[in-house]
């Protein structure tokens, strides 16, 4: 028998099942985290579209370099 013999064999340790019990319950709280976070800007856009007027109105005065192009960029929705 070596010396050097690991004998520190613990299941429950932070490297068995309580590390994996652990990083699962962070992982699905991260999940749970992002999926809420989603709906919500989900449904704060579907309350406030985006109105495409302002750019598709009229483009024959857009000129390929000029500060005027500023008023046909799209705006964001009120």
């Amino acid at each position: 028998m070596s010396a050097t013999e690991n004998t520190n064999r613990s299941v429950f340790s932070i490297h068995g099942v309580t590390g994996m019990l652990i990083a699962t319950v962070l992982l699905l709280s991260i999940l749970a985290f992002l999926t809420v976070w989603g709906l919500g800007v989900q449904q704060k856009s579907a309350q406030n579209p985006y109105d495409p007027t302002p750019i598709v109105s009229s483009l024959d005065n857009v000129k390929m370099i000029s500060k005027d192009n500023a008023q046909f960029a799209f705006k964001d929705a009120k």
